[in-house]
């Protein structure tokens, strides 16, 4: 698993899957993502500021490690969000 090499435990990827499963906080993380670009995935302050909040709306507090660790998964990614091809491998990695 990627995200295991930048220190991400499977436990907390195991609990936020299960929240996303509660239709009103998936609406609200659609919400928080809806728009996002390129460079706003590629932009540290964004990412880290997008992390905190849907770490909010999840109710998981992170430790500052943490959502470090987040934020260099994410911008490591180089995620597009108009890509396809991205967003089916990064499905892929949290199956």
């Amino acid at each position: 698993m990627g995200y295991q090499q930048y220190g991400i435990s499977p436990q907390l990827v195991e609990r936020i899957k299960l929240k996303m499963k509660n239709p009103v906080i998936k609406d609200r993380i659609k919400g928080l993502t809806q728009g996002l670009t390129k460079a706003d995935l590629q932009n540290s302050t964004k990412v880290h500021q997008l992390i905190r909040t849907a770490s909010g709306i999840l109710n998981e507090k992170l430790s500052s490690t943490q959502e470090q660790q987040m934020v260099q998964f994410v911008l490591a990614q180089r995620i597009d969000p108009n890509n396809t091809f991205h967003l089916i491998k990064l499905w892929g990695m949290f199956r």
